[in-house]
């Protein structure tokens, strides 16, 4: 479900520039920095570098298991 919500000009412009850097379209630009801000305050103590890096997993195909023989 999605709903219309009004932002600041700025941010949009700000967000316009970080998704075509990112290959994003600036609303999904926008969920993105939600999701790090949102895991930032439950996970005070987790650096960015890490969070980015979680994100980053989070996306990735999953490799089988390592089987021994």
């Amino acid at each position: 479900m999605s709903i219309n919500v009004k932002l600041s000009e700025t941010l949009v412009d700000q967000a316009k520039r970080y998704a075509k850097i990112q290959h994003r379209s600036v609303p999904k630009q926008i969920e993105y920095w939600a999701k790090i801000g949102k895991i930032a305050e439950e996970n005070p103590d987790l650096p960015f570098n890490m969070i980015h890096n979680i994100l980053i997993a989070d996306k990735e195909e999953a490799v089988g298991e390592y089987e021994f023989n």
